[in-house]
């Protein structure tokens, strides 16, 4: 049976968070969170969401944005679902079409699934997900790595650091809360390095105070963590960074513990850091357990 595709539109949003946590089973959303996913993109892409209906009743969703990374022109499905009873209809790849036909007319080289970087809601496929799974690698998507996110208790340190940052005064080096006016310094430390952390960034200028704080070496930002950048609200970490000149400091280590003390103080249980490289730095100095791993698919487009 052929059911209509149409675009997303802002009235939907309500009940589309409705959809989707029935739909996802180790995922939740909110409102709040759908919005910062959808609109609250810097590159969203309204001519590139769609939804499926039978009569009034959504029965499938899907979510496209771009990015233009080191000259390569990505297109993401960043957030998809289908109703568990409407499954194995063809529904998701319905969709999918309609996305792939709009990211082709916009010259996408290669596809990926979920993994947006500057706002995202999860860093690739949860394997539980199999349905999902199966579905991609039908699709072409090949799995080119994984990651996980990682689970901080909050109540089982006090995360205090003035000790040892007292140690790096002796090292002319200064650790602080950032403030509004270090907005600009911050951004341009990380343009280099790690430009796609601006947006991220950004978002926790937002928050007042500011949810980042920074480490100084003659008065120039050298390294800096952050937190409530992205799914503000649910104890989110990261990005965090530091000048290669200055590394093995212990500031990531300070600046980290600092996040992580904001976070209890707001009242969280628990911190997520997510898409993790070092494993080992966080479960060190924060106690982090593996919590939950991502499968990373992509596709490259024939041209």
């Amino acid at each position: 049976m052929h059911y209509p595709i149409s675009l997303y539109q802002p009235d939907d949003l309500e009940v589309l968070c409705g959809f989707l946590n029935r739909s996802w089973e180790y995922d939740a959303i909110t409102p709040e969170l759908l919005e910062e996913k959808l609109t609250g993109d810097p590159f969203w892409m309204p001519q590139a969401i769609f939804i499926c209906r039978d009569q009034e009743q959504i029965i499938g969703f899907m979510q496209g944005v771009m990015r233009n990374i080191r000259g390569i022109r990505y297109g993401y499905i960043k957030l998809m679902a289908i109703d568990e009873g409407y499954r194995r209809q063809g529904i998701a790849t319905a969709l999918y079409q309609k996305l792939e036909a709009v990211f082709k007319q916009q010259k996408v080289e290669v596809i990926r699934i979920y993994d947006v970087p500057l706002n995202y809601w999860m860093p690739g496929i949860d394997p539980r997900y199999t349905p999902a799974l199966c579905w991609a690698m039908r699709k072409g998507f090949k799995r080119f790595g994984d990651t996980a996110n990682l689970h901080v208790d909050l109540s089982k340190n006090n995360w205090e650091t003035k000790i040892n940052e007292e140690k790096l005064i002796e090292e002319g080096i200064e650790v602080r809360r950032a403030y509004p006016e270090d907005k600009q310094a911050v951004l341009d430390f990380i343009q280099d390095e790690w430009a796609l952390w601006r947006h991220e960034a950004e978002m926790a200028f937002q928050d007042s105070p500011p949810s980042i704080h920074i480490a100084l070496m003659e008065g120039k930002v050298k390294a800096f963590s952050a937190h409530n950048a992205n799914n503000k609200g649910t104890g989110w970490f990261g990005p965090m960074g530091t000048h290669p000149d200055l590394r093995g400091k212990g500031m990531g280590a300070i600046l980290l513990k600092r996040c992580l003390k904001d976070m209890k103080a707001m009242g969280l249980s628990h911190s997520v850091i997510p898409w993790v490289g070092p494993i080992d730095f966080y479960a060190w100095h924060a106690g982090a357990v593996v919590d939950r791993v991502f499968w990373r698919f992509e596709k490259i487009l024939d041209k």
